[in-house]
């Protein structure tokens, strides 16, 4: 297949072609997913965190590998240790900014060529506890700048008492 046939592709249809659609987008500036510079929240030689673009709560973010990794099991464990302690932080600044009452963390690498990442999933006062949060129905990114901004801002706060 032409580079040109693959970007017609779904990113289920790539992973069943065995090609990592996360990678396939990033060589390709964004064809497949598009632009989300306006939900990138961090960025480092290892990992990115942004705002998931069809989330299935407000605040859902993403921590993703720079490297592609199948899964947690390959990537070298000074990647997996930052991406918890990453997570931990990031989760306190999700309830912190979005009033929610728990973040749930969760990864689900599957498909033959899929990318290491991690979810987390706010869950607010007014939602059933247990793991149906991690299906519930996606909805439509919703961009807050003010939500976004202030994030950001305790990221990278946070980043820096980790150095």
């Amino acid at each position: 297949m032409t580079e040109q046939e693959l970007m017609k592709l779904s990113p289920g249809e790539l992973t069943d072609l065995g090609i990592c659609p996360t990678c396939f987008n990033r060589q390709h500036n964004g064809a497949l997913y598009g632009d989300n510079s306006n939900k990138m929240l961090y960025e480092d030689e290892d990992i990115e965190c942004f705002f998931v673009g069809n989330p299935r709560s407000d605040g859902h973010m993403a921590i993703s590998t720079m490297q592609h990794y199948h899964d947690m099991s390959e990537a070298p464990d000074y990647i997996n240790e930052k991406i918890i302690r990453f997570a931990k932080r990031f989760m306190n600044i999700l309830r912190e900014v979005y009033g929610c009452e728990r973040v749930y963390m969760c990864t689900m690498c599957d498909g033959p060529n899929n990318h290491y990442h991690i979810q987390l999933i706010p869950r607010y006062s007014d939602e059933k506890r247990g793991s149906g949060n991690f299906v519930k129905p996606r909805k439509e990114y919703v961009h807050d700048v003010e939500k976004l901004e202030r994030v950001k801002k305790m990221i990278l706060a946070e980043v820096e008492a980790i150095r």
